[in-house]
């Protein structure tokens, strides 16, 4: 399967265009769902790999393919594919390449390709940007739902920040591997009549129906369909982990026929995650057993203490549901003994990791500053509660994600027609602050929880179909979540016997990325290609 330095050109562009067959002739066998292989756009530009290296890759670029037949709003069911054929002036034959499925969510908000002019142009909006849809308009922007959850970092922070994180797909264009930029429906997408249609599932299904079209383009699309890697971070993250988990389960499929998308696969072969936001109707009780006695960053207070140890109960009767045990022998992970799990598991090997890596000088400095930490043999160790006080103030209040007035980024995730924000816990529906008087959750709530939680899959179903290998990353000093959230998600994977490579970046926060190298080459490895370039 290794990418050999050959004529490029012809293994990509000599492809002969069939259509795809299916029983399902009113979606799956229009023309529109055949990859065009002659279709592209012959781009060069320079990219610097993780090393600081540039390169100069030569590349085929298509732009804005629907990737189902009946969109609710093209642009952003779209997706870009770049695949390069000259890298430093040397032939490169991408036909078997692993692909790099990247998407750009953040904050459960829009994302489009649909504007982008090369590889790494996909963007997260929040709101049309005038779809093909003919029910599109402006919708609520992100400061419609400002407040305790999502949108107030995963979001906003994001939408200034996400040119600064790094872009994997041109990592991988350098390294020889195919990448498709998958666009998204997301939260805050309004049509005329008023009713939010990017609300869950909206992402989720999205995404799969992209890699269906990929999939169902085997043969014509380049690379290779079996080794399709995702990447996503935050809430791109979270659907990064979710797309892998759910790979084929058939509780999404009345969604997918909707959209017309391709009768295929829409399992991936492996998941690259970074700092997922998911797990959301447990999120508030996880939040508060990590951060909850930590200050808040916009009040200098610490939050509401009741409210707080109720919520942090139901971490617990949660955390013993799951029956998970914890990587490297470690045994039952409980509410009880998870803070030692953290410390043992991934903070002290990632701060021990940091201080190695520092000059003599620059690590007596950083010693001196954090007291709290002892180093001693070459390793770092520290206690839970100091390492709590080390982070510092929490960036949300509480609950951090079901708003009692509905006014996190998530309410608005679960949004349905005409209502922009909903609640998806009895305890934010019974403390709720708005004049909601319902006594119990919209009927249709579970079922949500179930299509946008990966532990579903991988936990209550052991989805066969899912992914089999896990890269899964997150900043110490990320308060945006629990840091439990990240750990069950490996724990999980780990338990069913999967291939997992988690570790937490020292001192680092939302959206950090500190060893995408690292990734480049953990992709090679795994799809059995060899060593790559974009070390």
């Amino acid at each position: 399967m290794g990418i050999g330095a050959t004529a490029g050109v012809a293994a990509v562009g000599g492809i002969a265009l069939t259509a795809q067959a299916s029983d399902d002739t009113s979606s799956n066998s229009s023309d529109s769902l055949a990859f065009d292989p002659d279709g592209y756009t012959e781009l060069t530009t320079t990219i610097t790999d993780a090393d600081g290296t540039d390169h100069s890759v030569t590349y085929h670029f298509w732009k804005a393919i629907t990737y189902v037949a009946k969109p609710v709003d093209a642009t952003y069911q779209s997706l870009n594919v770049s695949v390069p054929v000259e890298i430093d002036g040397t032939a490169v034959d991408a036909t078997n390449a692993p692909i790099v499925f990247a998407n750009s969510v953040g904050g459960y908000m829009p994302s489009t390709v649909a504007e982008a002019t090369g590889v790494g142009g996909g963007e997260m909006t929040g709101a049309p940007t005038g779809g093909t849809s003919a029910s599109a308009s402006p919708s609520a922007s992100a400061s419609s739902s400002t407040g305790t959850g999502e949108v107030q970092s995963g979001g906003n922070a994001m939408v200034n920040g996400m040119g600064a994180m790094v872009n994997l797909g041109k990592l991988g264009l350098a390294a020889g591997y195919v990448v498709v930029e998958p666009g998204a429906r997301g939260r805050t997408l309004k049509n005329s009549a008023g009713e939010y249609y990017g609300v869950a599932p909206a992402a989720i299904v999205d995404l799969k129906a992209a890699v269906r079209y990929v999939r169902a383009n085997k043969g014509r699309i380049p690379g290779n369909t079996d080794r399709i890697f995702s990447t996503g971070t935050s809430a791109g993250g979270a659907l990064s982990s979710l797309l892998g988990a759910s790979g084929d389960s058939p509780i999404y499929d009345k969604y997918l026929k909707e959209l017309g998308a391709a009768d295929a696969s829409d399992a991936i072969f492996a998941t690259g995650a970074w700092c997922p936001i998911t797990d959301l109707e447990h999120a508030d009780g996880a939040y508060e057993w990590n951060w909850g006695t930590n200050v808040t960053a916009s009040t200098s207070k610490v939050v509401d203490q009741t409210v707080s140890k109720e919520l942090q109960s139901q971490f617990a009767e949660y955390q013993a549901s799951l029956k998970l045990r914890g990587l490297n022998g470690f045994g039952p992970l409980n509410a009880r003994n998870y803070d030692e799990y953290l410390v043992k598991q991934y903070l002290e090997p990632s701060a021990t990791t940091y201080l190695a890596a520092l000059s003599d000088a620059d690590r007596a400095t950083y010693l001196a500053a954090n007291t709290f930490i002892t180093w001693s043999g070459g390793k770092a160790t520290f206690s839970w509660a100091d390492f709590l006080t080390h982070v510092g103030a929490r960036k949300k209040t509480t609950p951090a994600f079901d708003a009692f007035d509905l006014s996190a980024g998530e309410n608005n995730e679960f949004g349905k027609g005409t209502t922009i924000a909903r609640h998806f816990t009895a305890y934010s529906l019974k403390n709720d602050t708005t004049g909601v008087t319902s006594k119990r959750l919209d009927s249709d709530i579970p079922e949500m929880l179930r299509l946008m939680n990966p532990m579903y899959h991988l936990v209550e179903k052991a989805n066969p179909n899912r992914s089999k290998h896990w890269w899964i990353r997150l900043g110490t000093k990320d308060s945006d979540t629990s840091l439990t959230v990240a750990a069950n998600i490996a724990a999980a994977a780990n338990g069913l016997g999967d291939d997992v490579s988690h570790l937490y970046y020292w001192d680092e926060g939302h959206g950090s990325n500190t060893d995408p190298g690292d990734f480049i080459k953990w992709i090679a490895k795994v799809a059995g290609t060899g060593k790559k370039r974009g070390k």
